[in-house]
């Protein structure tokens, strides 16, 4: 009986497919009121039986407004998990089929014609924030281009192949990175051919190539793929990140380029990371419950943050 209720505990994980089967079930046939309106209370849900990811939302909560009434740290957290399961919900609707359109607007347009300009690609910074694997969609409204996602493999297999078929309904290719972010030589090809590359720069495996920087006064891992594909391609860096406004209207958020040559020095490496993850810290701190950061990596355990006692009301 072991190995069946492993199994069992698997199947029931937050990750699995069978939740994702039972979403795109209510996605593809709920009606309006249900898919508008029942993700937030879907979300409320999980943050109640999900305490270890609760927890880890909340310690990141803590480093970018400080320490707060349990209450107050509460209602925020929930917010976390309500805004992902409306976005979770609303780009799985995009796919459906169901004739619903996406609203959206981007602030920096300019930023972004500058990094197409040359025509040797884009390489997105982006991170696991309110919509974020609709920045290239809405990007490309701008300008048309491939949009390639990559991205970490999720633990369940089947629940990872349902995901992505709805990526790919809606024009996204999906590439999953193995431990080495460069495991990105094909992406070269896509970049060539003039795509947009989007890459997440808030998580940083153990075992990924990472530079140290600083994010919310703490050391944090960031990953090299974007620099080490930006010197391989001659392709610009574009930090963009997008949070959710209401049912379906997003805004993507974008920042000045970022060049490395060729054979960039340590230095400039450093310098481009550093600008990378400012440009997110600055999007953090304006929206901070919009980060879906529901794992351990990328920050050095910091005992200040993890021991800081929380305000009481």
């Amino acid at each position: 009986m072991p190995g069946l209720r492993e199994q069992l505990r698997s199947a029931l994980r937050s990750d699995s497919a069978l939740w994702r089967r039972a979403l795109l079930a209510g996605v593809h046939h709920g009606p309006d009121f249900w898919v508008r309106y029942s993700p937030p209370a879907i979300g409320a849900l999980f943050a109640a039986l999900l305490p270890d990811k609760r927890r880890l939302v909340e310690r990141n909560l803590q480093r970018i407004l400080g320490p707060r009434p349990p209450a107050t740290a509460l209602r925020d957290a929930t917010a976390v998990f309500s805004t992902y399961a409306s976005c979770l919900t609303e780009a799985l609707l995009l796919a459906s089929g169901r004739g619903y359109t996406l609203q959206s607007r981007a602030f920096g347009a300019e930023h972004y014609h500058a990094a197409a300009a040359p025509r040797r690609g884009v390489i997105l910074a982006t991170a696991h924030t309110g919509g974020w694997d609709l920045a290239g969609q809405i990007l490309r409204d701008l300008h048309p281009a491939d949009v390639v996602v990559v991205m970490q493999r999720e633990r369940d297999p089947a629940a990872r192949a349902l995901q992505d078929e709805a990526r790919a309904r809606a024009g996204i290719t999906v590439v999953h990175a193995g431990d080495d972010p460069l495991d990105a030589l094909p992406l070269l090809a896509h970049l060539r051919r003039g795509a947009v590359v989007a890459l997440q720069i808030d998580r940083a495996p153990p075992l990924i190539r990472a530079r140290e920087v600083s994010l919310f006064g703490a050391p944090f891992r960031c990953p090299e793929g974007p620099l080490t594909l930006a010197a391989l391609s001659g392709a610009p860096i574009f930090p963009v990140f997008t949070r959710r406004l209401g049912f379906l209207h997003y805004e993507a958020v974008a920042s000045p380029p970022i060049w490395l040559p060729r054979r960039p020095t340590e230095a400039q490496r450093d310098a481009a990371a550093t600008t990378m993850v400012a440009a997110m810290e600055t999007f953090l701190r304006d929206n901070p419950t919009q980060w879906f950061h529901f794992v351990e990596d990328g920050f050095a355990h910091d005992s200040a943050v993890d021991d800081a006692p929380t305000r009481r009301p």
